[in-house]
């Protein structure tokens, strides 16, 4: 028999534990939560700081941050109701000037608003349409635009007009419809991929123009980061002289950008630099043959080399350099190397619609191998509409485009790109050496660094760049202001040439002219450098000097509204 009271001991004796409530094991299991996340984060941001440190250094991180906190303060003091409301009348009153400038006023002007009610004759048409040609502008037939207008002749433009009337309703995205704009097109990138030396095995695509060449090379470049590396927070190193599609391509695709200095004399990307800026997350470089800005090439052989040992893709954006880069050498200038004979190189985008001739809206991007190209496709297997493809941003595309920038190719040719490059470049030394030499430049025109290529810039030691700028304007060039540093470029082109004399006895006029304006101001006791006038020193040297940029985004939104306004 059972011991009552050894049962009763037992029971005694024994510790059972109460279980805990649930909401103690609740608490419990949200600290542990909050605690790794406070954890992770901290570790995230610890990492975000070294990576910050080691790229731009102490001191450089002290900048940063010092350049930020200024940005920061000054957007703050911006938003400040008395300040407010004085920055958006001055910001209302410029646009309204530019509207005025850029939208035809007065009775005489006819303005189509909705269909009209019966349909216009051809004669109507063309009536029409001369007026508007003939509407007042920058005459830039007279070779009085830097850049913007990459005109290959008349005789030329009557190529492309026939190609362009054949091939009016093409569109390469029905390549079984349009086989001859298929042939072409693939003739355009094979003869571009062979003017800059591709290998065996390499690739490309046409584009609608550089920005969407560039646009496709960092999406390239980030999907394959993801793809093999499992990148998801993707880095670009730039140098800060790179074209703004870099930072559009950052915008639109959420890649951090690193833009490294490029600064006096040399004005081109330090190596050194851009190596410490390398991290896990990196996902391209890039070199430009030459930049917009200044005209200068960068270190692309040494890029090559950092890219190659960091196992990296490196772009190099020929946009501008485009047909003139490949033909220097054999035009009789100094070359470095650029294209795909450097290891390092696996992608490079050329305009054809700049000094190759051909119509706007033709570009390239070319790859080192065909599976690079892959990465910029779209593909969507199971649409309802059918298994869909494009190579790039745009689905239908314009065939008589592809195919005027074919006939251009052909009809140019090598001899006509080498005859076009020996002017055209021949055309900015003469520049760059009358800036140097001449009597009526040296002393208050300083060429920045050594532009081997097309454009030609410079700045100004004794006199306000912008002022210059704005009084080129008043005679009536369209010439290109540059900030940071303050300066303004000449982009050469085929019809400069026929009037760098003129562009260079106007210059020598308006530097004279400012000369006696400081004179004036300095007998006056007003000092040197008085404050710029005109349309430039508005927007760089006073809004653009500005830490936060509020201001400049206001009236380049205006600008961009005012394109739009009927």
């Amino acid at each position: 028999m059972t011991n009552p009271r050894a049962a009763l001991n037992l029971r005694n004796g024994l510790s059972i534990p109460r279980p805990k409530s649930t909401s103690n094991i609740l608490a419990i299991g949200t600290d542990l939560l909050r605690n790794i996340l406070f954890l992770l984060f901290l570790l995230r941001w610890t990492r975000k700081s070294v990576l910050q440190i080691r790229g731009r250094g102490p001191f450089g991180t002290l900048i940063d941050a010092y350049t930020s906190l200024r940005r920061l303060s000054y957007a703050i003091f911006l938003r400040l109701p008395g300040v407010r409301s004085q920055v958006k009348a001055q910001v209302a009153e410029t646009i309204q000037k530019l509207e005025v400038k850029l939208v035809p006023q007065g009775p005489g002007v006819s303005r189509f608003l909705t269909l009209p009610k019966q349909p216009w004759t051809d004669q109507q048409i063309r009536g029409e349409l001369e007026k508007l040609g003939d509407m007042k502008h920058t005459r830039w037939e007279d070779g009085r635009v830097s850049g913007a207008v990459y005109h290959g002749e008349d005789a030329l433009i009557k190529v492309q007009v026939e190609a362009f009337q054949r091939f009016m309703v093409a569109n390469p995205i029905h390549p079984d419809v349009f086989p001859g704009v298929r042939k072409m097109e693939a003739e355009i990138v094979a003869m571009v991929l062979a003017l800059f030396h591709a290998p065996p095995g390499a690739a490309g695509v046409t584009t609608s123009g550089g920005t969407e060449s560039i646009l496709m090379a960092c999406l390239s470049a980030r999907q394959k980061a993801y793809t093999e590396r499992g990148v998801t927070e993707p880095e670009i190193i730039i140098p800060d002289t790179a074209h703004a599609a870099f930072h559009k391509a950052a915008s639109y695709f959420n890649i951090k950008l690193h833009q490294v200095a490029c600064p006096s004399p040399n004005y081109t990307v330090s190596i050194k630099a851009v190596s410490r800026l390398i991290n896990s997350n990196t996902i391209l470089l890039v070199g430009s043959t030459p930049n917009f800005p200044h005209g200068l090439i960068d270190d692309i052989v040494a890029l090559s080399r950092l890219a190659l040992r960091r196992r990296l893709p490196l772009h190099v954006d020929c946009c501008l350099g485009s047909f003139l880069m490949p033909f220097l050498s054999r035009a009789g200038f100094p070359a470095q190397p650029f294209d795909f004979r450097l290891k390092g190189v696996t992608s490079i985008s050329c305009d054809t619609h700049k000094y190759g001739f051909a119509p706007k809206g033709n570009s390239t991007l070319l790859y080192r191998t065909a599976a690079l190209r892959t990465y910029q496709y779209f593909i969507s297997p199971d649409w309802s509409g059918g298994v869909y493809g494009s190579i790039g941003i745009a689905g239908s595309r314009p065939g008589a485009l592809i195919a005027s920038c074919w006939a251009s190719l052909m009809s140019v040719g090598e001899k006509g790109y080498i005859d076009s490059c020996h002017s055209i470049v021949g055309a900015a030394k003469k520049i760059e050496t009358a800036i140097r030499e001449d009597p009526a430049f040296k002393d208050d025109l300083k060429v920045m660094g050594k532009p081997l290529v097309s454009v030609v810039a410079f700045n100004s030691p004794t006199l306000n760049i912008y002022d210059i700028a704005d009084s080129m304007s008043a005679k009536g060039w369209h010439l290109n202001a540059l900030q940071n540093p303050p300066g303004m470029h000449v982009a050469v082109t085929l019809p400069i040439v026929k009037v760098v004399d003129k562009l260079l006895e106007d210059l020598a006029v308006v530097v004279e002219d400012e000369k006696e304006r400081e004179r004036v101001r300095i007998v006056e006791g007003k000092g040197k450098k008085g404050t710029a006038r005109g349309d430039s020193a508005a927007l760089y040297g006073v809004a653009g000097s500005l830490p936060d940029k509020s201001v400049v985004v206001q009236l380049a939104e205006g600008f961009l509204n005012t394109l739009y306004k009927a």
